[in-house]
């Protein structure tokens, strides 16, 4: 499956869950307002009953149309005679309850004599007889009824709310899903990137053993050839190839036998305090005349793995050296920084772009686009460089450009035994 096809088909996925999510939203608002207008309508009806009620006690009729809506909460009923503050108690909680909106209310009862509400009471449905919500003792007054009274219903929106448990589970049930759905879909995209990784390592690692293991091939056919004997130059130079790529098989190999053992036990540091200075000059011994010293610090005693260490420079310094289109140049350098020893490797080679620099420390990650693809390697190097100073807790700081050469620096406490901890 190509790549363009897979972010096509994630981009549709993502579409797709996020229109699940707002229909899903819609569905729910228009539910809750949909609940919202059969409360107020019930609401309406029940009240109407409940003046009709009033009218029915004092023997006269009233008109139909005796309930006024101040406010969504907020309802007038006009009674059009005096009413008796527990007789209208009573008949709201029996017409409410007919209706079935069990839910807290509070009421006042207008008084003409005074021209004001009087309040009632707060009457709740709560188990244990408390208002869930804080009592509003200032009722609105109503200009146009001469006897009436005002009921607030304080929890209409939570009660409202809990009619609509069905869409509120069945919501919870479609996030559920995105997320099951979005976990699904990220753990097959990291697989595939990992099926591909494990691919371009296979290729990369068949083709760095293939090399040398053709060249010994060579090399012992020509020694066993009777006519070698009466030519000990070519049985010199053969004798050399064959150390050179030998040893050069033993590396590859053990790179990845690191690589098996750190990832399995991860890194068992043996620290010590170790000399930088004399460790960088074997290696500038090692690779010469590509590597030149530049030690400006007076000190660089480290407390390090001296083993970690050396494969630590190494690998830079290969990296160094094989990356780069020209004469080789590479400097090792040292110098104090408000107590600590930054140390780096400073290259000629052709650099690495910007969009590259985070990824060139991941797992067998190798830049396939330019000049660095002719380059040679696993894709294991920086990543080991990097585990290392994690091991450490160094800091590591690339600064690369491309066709500018690459400085990898590295910043770390001079030796001080008593007072650090291995990670």
């Amino acid at each position: 499956m190509s790549r363009r096809l897979i972010r096509l088909l994630v981009a549709l996925s993502v579409l797709s869950i996020i229109g699940i999510l707002c229909v899903q939203a819609v569905w729910v608002r228009n539910a809750y307002a949909l609940r919202e207008r059969q409360f107020r309508q019930s609401a309406f009806i029940a009240l109407q009953d409940v003046a009709d009620e009033v009218a029915r006690l004092n023997q006269f009729t009233l008109n139909r149309y005796a309930v006024t809506q101040l406010s969504p909460d907020y309802f007038i009923v006009n009674t059009d005679a005096p009413i008796d503050p527990v007789t209208l108690e009573s008949l709201i909680q029996n017409s409410l309850q007919g209706h079935k909106l069990i839910t807290d209310f509070e009421y006042g009862i207008y008084n003409c004599e005074s021209d004001r509400m009087l309040y009632g009471a707060y009457v709740s449905t709560s188990a244990n007889g408390q208002p869930a919500t804080t009592r509003n003792r200032n009722l609105p007054k109503f200009s146009r009824y001469t006897y009436y009274f005002g009921i607030r219903f304080p929890n209409q929106a939570g009660f409202v709310a809990g009619q609509l448990n069905g869409w509120l589970w069945s919501t919870a049930a479609v996030l559920i899903v995105v997320i099951f759905f979005g976990y699904t879909l990220t753990v097959v995209l990291r697989q595939r990137r990992l099926t591909e990784v494990q691919r371009d390592f296979i290729n990369n690692i068949t083709h760095e053993l293939q090399t040398p293991v053709s060249t010994l091939r060579i090399a012992a056919d020509v020694l066993q050839s009777d006519a070698i004997t009466h030519h000990p130059d070519r049985l010199r130079q053969y004798a050399r190839v064959i150390q050179e790529e030998s040893t050069r098989l033993q590396k590859q190999v053990n790179s990845v036998l690191q690589l098996a053992r750190t990832e399995r036990i991860g890194f068992s540091l043996h620290l010590a305090e170790v000399d930088l200075h004399d460790l960088l000059q074997t290696t500038a011994d090692t690779f010469r005349p590509y590597v030149q010293l530049d030690l400006q610090a007076p000190s660089a005693t480290i407390l390090a793995d001296r083993y970690h260490l050396e494969n630590f420079i190494n690998n830079l310094v290969d990296n160094a050296i094989k990356y780069c289109d020209t004469t080789p140049q590479v400097t090792l350098r040292t110098q104090l920084e408000a107590g600590q020893v930054v140390w780096s490797v400073v290259d000629n080679g052709i650099g690495i772009a910007p969009e590259h620099q985070k990824s060139v420390f991941r797992q067998f990650y190798r830049v396939t686009s330019g000049r660095i693809h002719k380059g040679t390697g696993f894709g294991l190097g920086l990543y080991y460089v990097q585990q290392v100073a994690r091991a450490h807790r160094w800091r590591l700081q690339l600064v690369s450009q491309l066709g500018g050469g690459s400085t990898f620096s590295i910043r770390c406490p001079l030796s001080a035994v008593s007072h650090y901890e291995p990670a």
